[in-house]
């Protein structure tokens, strides 16, 4: 599904930890890292498709978290040309989402990066909170600085926790 203006509806999970490190994870077979996301689902709203995606991308379910909060509607970012699929229409140019902060409630037994038909990911490692936005694909920087600077405030208290902005 993408909306009128070429933006894809998608969702973005802050999977964190009581200590605030959070779940950072590898692309299978690639070298980029990543939060877990993904599109929406023209009959799902932001938190059904959260749910789903949280299930097709970790194995995890929502006995294994909390939600502590998400992000106020959209926020977009472009697609390098390079990564725009040309022959679809219409075009998609970038993604519009909804992030989710989620506190992680299980074990990392809990895990199951194969649960989905095509997993996602083939490494996860837990991070502190800043991480993600120093390596992130360039191009997802700023989105990722403006969803966990509104997510952040809504972490638990973290002793040594820093803010990057």
């Amino acid at each position: 599904m993408i909306d009128p203006d070429g933006f894809r509806p998608n969702v973005g999970i802050v999977l964190a930890r009581d200590d605030g490190r959070v779940f950072w994870a590898r692309r299978a077979g690639k070298d980029g890292w990543q939060f877990p996301q993904g599109g929406m689902n023209t009959d799902e709203t932001p938190i059904e498709a959260m749910y789903r995606e949280l299930g097709e991308e970790t194995g995890l379910t929502p006995d294994h978290v909390d939600v502590l909060g998400q992000t106020p509607g959209w926020l977009r970012y472009r697609l390098p040309r390079r990564y725009r699929r040309r022959h679809q229409k219409p075009m998609c140019v970038g993604q519009k989402q909804v992030w989710f902060l989620l506190r992680f409630l299980a074990d990392d037994d809990a895990f199951d990066l194969s649960a989905g038909e095509r997993p996602e990911f083939d490494r996860y490692r837990w991070v502190d909170f800043w991480y993600p936005v120093r390596h992130v694909i360039p191009f997802k920087r700023r989105v990722y600085v403006r969803a966990l600077r509104h997510l952040e405030p809504m972490l638990p208290d973290v002793p040594g926790q820093s803010n990057f902005g």
